[in-house]
């Protein structure tokens, strides 16, 4: 009998231990399973430019403005949203800069463990505001991508946790991700970035919306790949010439012709034909009487970087003969004019001609040449010289030239 009676008093406790233990089994997935939230994953916030929504913490560089929050109609931009009243709108600029977003997660993920997350991303077809690097008024429209990072605290980006491809499309598509940290990250962070690899820095935008928790899934789980659709990105305008049709006229009749007029005036300054184009410039050797105003001194010993506006060392020297020839002529204003060849799209010939010219400026100013006296333009593809079908025509057509704005008495 008192055999029977320890044998029930064990049983006892150990459907005790068991239960605790299911119940702490359940508690456990439970906790692993709940969402981790985002604080405003729709952006909302009054709409306003430089100003980051609640919520989230602006990693812009310094100097640079912070994100925005839209539509406003600030820069032009007046998409509606995917969810809510506002989204988010991020830039990347052609001084090499772009924008961030950073935010703490309601829990850590974990190591290991794999998530689920999606966000609606779009690109505004206008927003309109002033470049970097010409300080002119320009449409930041080039497609930018998405990156998200993890990290353990504000803005680090301790872990890629995702990327997307250029956002091309104009209407808001949901882009969907496979997070698998390999620390237990506490922060999430947003980043709008250039085309990889970046070839050269240029003006565009990225808007987000509608972003999701991270939800746990199984690790063995296939990502889902979002089928994008096939749009051809924004480019710089460029108007082709127009071939008229030939439409047969008939002649008219007592129709006198045309007088001859002997005093012709001269052809628009934008016409090649009046330009004086001294090729193979020699600067050691360019006299005053050489030039006049509107003369092109072309040269072919200006040097840069691969796909960039670094000044080769090789360079110098045409540079410092430049310089000697500016300091010697005091009272003559130059441009600096950026060509490119023609196989790169337009809108990377503009910003690399563009980059290129400035850095030959910047390096006359460092030398003492004041900078009113220098000016610089970047004219792409748009006034080729030879043919880009062999080499050495492209080397002819990717080029430095010296425009010569006024001259003086002397």
């Amino acid at each position: 009998m008192y055999r029977i009676q320890v044998n029930c008093y064990s049983m006892r406790i150990l459907r005790l231990l068991l239960t605790s233990l299911v119940i702490f089994q359940c508690l456990f997935l439970f906790s692993q399973e709940t969402p981790i939230y985002l604080t405003n994953p729709s952006f909302e916030d009054l709409p306003r430019h430089s100003t980051a929504p609640r919520g989230w913490i602006d990693c812009g560089f310094n100097g640079e403005s912070a994100v925005d929050v839209h539509p406003s109609g600030t820069f032009a931009v007046v998409k509606q949203p995917q969810d809510g009243n506002t989204y988010l709108g991020m830039v990347v600029r052609d001084n090499d800069t772009w924008e961030m977003v950073s935010q703490p997660l309601s829990t850590p993920m974990q190591a290991g463990k794999c998530y689920e997350f999606s966000i609606y991303l779009a690109r505004s077809e206008t927003y309109v505001s002033v470049s970097k690097l010409t300080e002119e008024r320009a449409n930041f429209t080039t497609p930018a991508k998405l990156r998200i990072y993890g990290g353990y605290s504000a803005c680090e980006r301790g872990m890629l946790l995702g990327e997307t491809n250029l956002i091309i499309h104009p209407r808001w598509i949901q882009y969907s991700f496979k997070f698998e940290p390999d620390q237990n990250y506490n922060y999430i962070t947003f980043e709008a970035f250039f085309k990889t690899p970046t070839l050269f820095p240029y003006n565009g935008n990225l808007l987000l919306d509608n972003a999701s928790e991270l939800t746990l899934i199984p690790c063995n789980e296939e990502e889902i790949v979002e089928e994008e659709p096939i749009e051809e990105p924004v480019e710089e305008p460029v108007t082709p010439p127009v071939t008229p049709p030939v439409v047969e006229t008939p002649p008219v009749t007592n129709t006198p012709p045309p007088p001859v007029v002997t005093n012709t005036p001269k052809p628009p300054a934008t016409t090649p034909a009046p330009q004086e184009v001294i090729e193979s410039v020699d600067f050691d050797q360019l006299k005053r009487a050489d030039i006049k105003e509107g003369t092109i001194l072309r040269t072919n010993q200006i040097f840069f970087a691969a796909d960039k506006s670094d000044i080769n060392e090789k360079s110098f020297d045409i540079l410092n003969q430049l310089y000697e020839f500016l300091q010697k002529n005091s009272d003559v204003r130059i441009e600096i004019g950026g060509h490119t060849n023609g196989l790169p799209p337009p809108f990377y010939c503009d910003q690399l001609s563009t980059a290129r010219a400035k850095a030959v400026v910047e390096y006359l100013q460092r030398k003492g040449i004041t900078r009113n006296r220098l000016e610089f333009k970047g004219y792409g593809k748009r006034e080729l010289i030879a043919s880009d079908a062999t080499s050495e025509g492209r080397r002819k057509n990717q080029r430095v030239e010296v425009k010569i704005l006024t001259l003086g008495d002397g």
